[in-house]
């Protein structure tokens, strides 16, 4: 690569290190102020060189381009590795989404998503992916009239509430505005117990 190219270079290589989705030749260049021809000329040097082709090492991530734009990925030999790693770091947040979800297969267990979003009144496709994807819930079995996927937490929510059992979850019945809205099934319309 020329001094220009590997100016250009190392412009592209501070916009894709923050960049959260793939971003096209047009909008990188227009990220760097450089002409189109210069910024793929770069790229194709950027992905050249993360590749070992240019007599270094082969790194641990390289540039992609997907979805007609580029990004910089974790190269597939080591997505095992980095999941561990990002496993083990404190993990972050749960949305208050989250936590109502979590909450009511916590307490209403084996329950599906439509019994769950019944309960919460809105679509909760993408929050139980979520659980499911931290290890807070997994399914465990089918409903015999439906079919549907019936849901319910692991022993990780146990271990990050610091409980032996979901017997030692609170009642929640005192922590209800209206006791008397609690059904004969224990139930409330908030599917709360």
């Amino acid at each position: 690569m020329t001094d220009d190219v590997h100016a250009v270079a190392r412009k592209l290589e501070a916009i894709l290190l923050i960049v959260e989705e793939p971003q096209s030749l047009v909008a990188l260049a227009t990220a760097v102020g450089e002409p189109v021809p210069a910024v793929r000329q770069a790229i194709e040097g950027l992905v050249a060189d993360y590749d070992g082709e240019t007599g270094g090492p082969r790194r641990g991530f390289e540039l992609r381009e997907v979805g007609g734009g580029w990004r910089l990925y974790v190269r597939e030999d080591f997505d095992d590795l980095v999941g561990e790693f990002v496993n083990t770091q404190a993990p972050s947040r749960l949305s208050q989404a989250a936590l109502e979800t979590l909450a009511v297969i916590a307490y209403k267990q084996p329950v599906s998503r439509s019994q769950v979003a019944a309960v919460r009144a809105v679509n909760v496709d993408s929050v139980v992916r979520t659980l499911l994807g931290r290890g807070l819930v997994t399914e465990i079995g089918h409903d015999a009239e439906t079919g549907a996927i019936l849901y319910g937490t692991t022993d990780a929510l146990l271990v990050n509430l610091g409980i032996n059992s979901l017997d030692e979850l609170p009642p929640i019945s005192p922590l209800l505005d209206d006791v008397d809205a609690v059904g004969a099934d224990g139930i409330d319309e908030r599917g709360a117990r």
